[in-house]
Order: C-alpha cells, then structure tokens, then sequence
C-alpha cells in the first residue's frame, strides 16, 4: 500500500503539537509546583466522568486496563506541571490516543480506561530522573493507582487482564505492577501481560521485583512487553530509554537481534491529520502493509526501524532527538500488538482451566 509523504507529514505534526508548545513554555519553577504524596487526594473513580470508557457489554473473557500517554501540554509559564482531571486538552487528546492504541485490543478484551491527572512531558523531560520521578509518583501515580484498585475491586470480578500503556502512562504503569502487584499477589497472578510501551524496562527493575518478568516469545503470559522505537541513528536524545533497557521485537515477538523485515509484519495504521485513524469504507481501520521493519538492538535497549522516513516522522524536537520514533511505537506495529495479544490471552484461559 502506498503511503504519501502528506499523509506521513500530518502524523508527525499531530504528536509534536504538545511537544512544541509545551516545551516553550517550561520553566525550572515547576519542581516547585508539585504536591507531596500525603497531601494528595486521589480523584474519584466511582464517578462515571473520571473514566474514559468503561464497557457497557462484557463480552470478552478477558480485560484491558489501559492508561495514555502524555495528553496535555502546559500553556503558560505560570501553569501547574499537573493539569486538572477535567483539562479539556487531556480530555480531548486521551480519547484520540485511545483509538490509536487501545482500540489494538478491543477484539481480545472489555477495555477500561481512567482519565488520570498528568504532568507536562515537556517540562520534566528536562529535569533529572529523579525530580522526574519524584513528579510521576505524586499525582499522577496516586490517581492510577486509585483507578486501578477501583476497577479491580468494582469491575473485574475475577477475570484475567492484561495491562497496556504507552510513554507517560508506562512511566506510571511500572510503579502499578512494581508496588500494587507485590502487595496483591493474587491480582499478580490474574495478569496475562503488560504491554508497558514507550517507556525504559530495565534489568534493574526487573532484578528489584522478581515478582515480575519480561516476555522471551510470543505467547508467554504473567510477562512484561516493553520496547521504544528508533531509526538506526539519532541525533539529541531518547528521554525515556534509560540505562539497561530491554526491549522484545514486536513482529517476531524475540528478544535477539534478528531483523524482522516489514514484509513479516502484520501491518500499521494511518491517521489522518486531526489524529483519527483512517478507516476504510465501513469503518475498519485501513492497513498500511509493508511500512515498519523491527530489530532489537541490546545494547541500546531499543527496536530499530529502518523502513520509517526519519526527515517526515522524527525530524527532532525539544523533546525527543531526531531519528526516534516515540510518537510511533503503537501505530508502527498496531496489528502486530492486536494478534499478540490475542494470543496470549489465549494461552492463558489455556493455562488457568
């Protein structure tokens, strides 16, 4: 399938829209802005308005807690680094995100999302890991964790799940599965994956939870899935590749350095410039068959992709250097992520008779 550089073009601006504005606008004063974990009150998730979706019809054998990536940028220097649960920029941007990625495993799951409060990506990408994360475990963290214990005590009723999250939602994510899956070893086991996308898995977490493990095939299950997409060379920096990394290849599903050509892939999406998908005529997502290669690369702890055009997709920004392709990792490598989980959801309703 033909893809125009128009079309590929208007990807790149959608994700880099946030991006531009917000870091314009940072300023070393946000740590200040921040709230200590004892001061927080988490949002209400027993209120319907607090959830992005909720299904209405569990038809599936199986669910998906899902939580979005960075979907708001501050304006003014003067704002919150944390925007309001009812920010209509997050509110508008999180369901656009939600149908380029979650919507992956809606054949395979009931998928519940929260909306959770977040910080501006732009302003704490330029601080250090730790003033980073010191931010993620204040709020934003508080509000995901209470949506998570909400959904698991009011809606799962028992049924296996997967997790799945893309860059700062993965940020939070690994504090879930770190924290809340230590202390509930029975939600643990009830875990088919976590697809934690877009966001470093180090061999240190792993060896400091060994309640945890990362995925090694295709149809593991209790596994975490992680990985952040480059072009062969970057120019600047990766924000959210760390130290020790690891990363699964998510067309063959291994963790080798085994190219996956893009004619082994199960195809991507195309989103149009406002950031919806492009359908076909009766509203299934078009393929775009052929596009995005995949091969792990150990010691950076990355998928390269050697098929994207780095100038119309990465060209750099003040958050992200060229040649990464943060913005991509989901739409890349969408029907791959689609059959995968279906697979190991399969394996575990296989497992768990």
């Amino acid at each position: 399938m033909k893809i125009t550089k128009a079309l590929l073009l208007s990807l790149a601006v959608v994700f880099c829209i946030l991006a531009v504005t917000s870091c314009s606008t940072e300023k070393k004063e946000d740590a200040a802005q921040t709230e200590t974990s004892t001061a927080i009150q988490p949002t209400d998730y027993s209120q319907g308005e607090h959830w992005l979706t909720v299904p209405t019809e569990l038809d599936k054998d199986v669910d998906v807690f899902y939580l979005y990536p960075s979907a708001w940028a501050k304006v003014n220097a003067t704002d919150p680094i944390v925007c309001d649960i009812d920010n209509p920029v997050m509110l508008t941007q999180s369901k656009l995100a939600f149908n380029r990625q979650a919507t992956a495993f809606s054949d395979t799951a009931n998928i519940y999302a929260p909306y959770y409060r977040q910080d501006d990506a732009g302003s704490t990408l330029q601080m250090s890991v730790g003033e980073q994360q010191d931010i993620v475990k204040g709020i934003p963290l508080t509000d995901a964790m209470a949506a998570f214990d909400y959904y698991i005590k009011n809606y799962n009723n028992g049924r296996p799940f997967i997790l799945a999250s893309h860059s700062q939602g993965s940020n939070v994510m690994i504090y879930i599965l770190s924290e809340y899956m230590k202390e509930h070893p029975e939600v643990n086991d009830r875990m088919i994956a976590a697809y934690v996308i877009g966001y470093s898995v180090t061999d240190d977490y792993l060896a400091q939870n060994p309640h945890l493990k990362f995925a090694t095939g295709a149809g593991d299950t209790g596994v975490i899935i992680s990985y952040n997409t480059q072009a062969p060379t970057i120019e600047g920096t990766d924000g959210v590749v760390t130290p020790g990394a690891k990363a699964i290849n998510p067309i063959s599903w291994t963790t080798d350095e085994t190219l996956a050509p893009a004619s082994a892939s199960l195809g991507s999406i195309q989103l149009n410039p406002d950031g919806t998908v492009v359908t076909n005529p009766d509203g299934t997502f078009k393929v775009l068959a052929n596009y995005a290669d995949a091969q792990v690369n150990t010691a950076k702890g990355v998928i390269i992709c050697s098929t994207a055009d780095v100038a119309t997709l990465a060209p750099g920004s003040a958050m992200f250097g060229k040649g990464v392709f943060h913005s991509f990792d989901f739409p890349f490598y969408y029907y791959d992520i689609q059959a995968n989980a279906a697979l190991r959801a399969q394996n575990y309703l296989k497992e768990h008779k």
